[in-house]
């Protein structure tokens, strides 16, 4: 693999990577000595984007997360990073120069029923090891969450395609793992592992009212048989992914790679805090029914509690208030709460601490409150084997190993369901994920994909 990112290239393999994007040379170099040189890729200034001919007379272009391949004349097509959104009009634009990325190295490569890619590097068994992630992105997102899964994935296959091997390998390449079009995330996935429930999606709409099934039987999909991907696990031994870490943990501990223990559980509630609004003037504070000051009172216990265990989470994102005027305390407070853990005993007690101190606030502030569950999941455990032999690779390639959550979902939690599941996390600089701002340093880029073809190695002897 080869990495420039604004400075000389760095080898590290036998890949074409270039200035700092991500899915990268759609068209197969012709031999090994047509890599791409700094001085010959050129960025748009504020653009983001690059472009560059290629010595086949093919025009590549880059942005920081997107290369696009492009044969007929006319203007190149801009394609920023948080245009990587699935399922949506221009995804042929980014995911659609993958099937010709795939073919040049692999034999065999397939969509499956649910939208996903499929890219078979055969062994002496058809039993296999899955190696992926996601090329999709969220609006205004980044250059790697997602697409350094696949492309690391990449590096991999194409290392150990030619290698005799007692088992098959495969890349997989999830269909709208973001769900930022229609809010539903892990979709392929999730079709793949039989957790699809499609009549809970069947209603989706987008912000310009286009419904979820419309949108994909225009990209060659049918809501209906999205289940039936899950023939495609038939044979699985194990899945493993690579990912950047969207927070500050591993840059803060300075280390450049963790190890994932599993993700972990979401309890997300809307709570309602109802007093009675007042003018701001005429009442005295001791007579208040301000339904805010509950609502903040509580959300301030919430956050002590979690600071209080071990490595867990509890957010108040979203916080409305009614009347909501300058002249008035409120009657009305409606706040979320997003807990996360990864022990399910401690998320239990969590919720029930929290129900517990909002009644007690809500009382004290002569109010009320009433909870509604939004949504929950689970905390995933990943495969306890595969963490050991993850957590050895990185000791030897880093120096240090570092065992951690994953607060955020991942296709991964959907595998590690049926299979034996485990993930590897990056450094993200400044723990920012989810913005264009999203960056981690090179070396780390390159330490990660060493990592994950070590661990794809011992995998395949552990499942062999």
């Amino acid at each position: 693999m080869e990495i420039t990112r604004n400075g000389p290239r760095t080898a590290a393999g036998p890949s074409d990577w270039f200035t700092g994007a991500v899915y990268l040379d759609a068209v197969a170099a012709p031999s090994a000595g047509s890599r791409l040189s700094a001085t010959s890729v050129h960025f748009t200034p504020g653009a983001r984007t690059a472009w560059h001919t290629h010595p086949n007379g093919q025009t590549i272009h880059v942005t920081e997360g997107v290369g696009r391949a492009q044969r007929r004349g006319g203007p190149i097509e801009v394609i920023r990073p948080g245009d990587r959104v699935f399922f949506a009009p221009g995804e042929e634009h980014w995911h659609g120069a993958a099937p010709d990325r795939f073919m040049t190295h692999l034999a065999m490569l397939e969509v499956d029923e649910a939208g996903n890619l499929w890219a078979t590097a055969p062994g002496e068994s058809e039993r296999f090891v899955m190696v992926g992630g996601h090329l999709d992105s969220v609006p205004d997102g980044g250059w790697l969450d997602g697409a350094l899964n696949v492309v690391g994935a990449l590096e991999v296959l194409r290392a150990l395609a030619g290698e005799p091997r007692a088992l098959t390998l495969k890349l997989v390449d999830w269909a709208d793992e973001e769900g930022a079009r229609f809010g539903r995330s892990l979709f392929g996935s999730s079709a793949c592992a039989g957790t699809l429930d499609p009549g809970t999606v069947r209603g989706l709409t987008d912000r310009d009212g286009v419904a979820l099934p419309d949108a994909l039987r225009a990209h060659g999909v049918d809501l209906d048989r999205a289940l039936d991907s899950g023939a495609r696990l038939e044979g699985a031994a194990a899945y493993l992914e690579l990912h950047i870490e969207q927070g500050p943990v591993l840059e803060r501990l300075g280390l450049p790679l963790g190890v994932v223990l599993g993700t972990f559980g979401v309890e997300r509630h809307a709570l309602r805090f109802t007093g009675q609004h007042a003018h701001a003037g005429s009442t005295p504070m001791d007579a208040r029914r301000d339904a805010f000051l509950a609502a903040a009172r509580s959300a301030l216990t919430f956050r002590e509690d979690a600071v209080r265990r071990d490595d867990v989470r509890a957010t108040t994102g979203v916080v409305r208030v009614e009347p909501g005027i300058v002249t008035a305390f409120n009657g009305v407070c409606e706040i979320s709460l997003d807990q996360r853990a990864l022990d399910p005993a401690v998320l239990a007690e969590m919720l029930a601490t929290a129900q517990a101190e909002s009644r007690r606030i809500a009382g004290e502030e002569a109010c009320e409150v009433a909870w509604e569950r939004i949504w929950e999941i689970e905390p995933i455990p990943f495969a306890p084997e595969l963490i050991d032999l993850a957590d050895g690779v990185v000791a030897e390639l880093a120096g240090t190993s570092h065992r951690m959550p994953s607060g955020p979902l991942h296709d991964a939690a959907e595998m590690a369901r049926l299979v034996p599941t485990v993930m590897l996390f990056v450094k993200s600089l400044r723990g920012l994920s989810h913005t264009n701002e999203e960056d981690t340093p090179v070396a780390d880029l390159e330490l990660s994909v060493r990592a994950l073809g070590e661990l794809t190695r011992r995998t395949l002897a552990w499942a062999s």
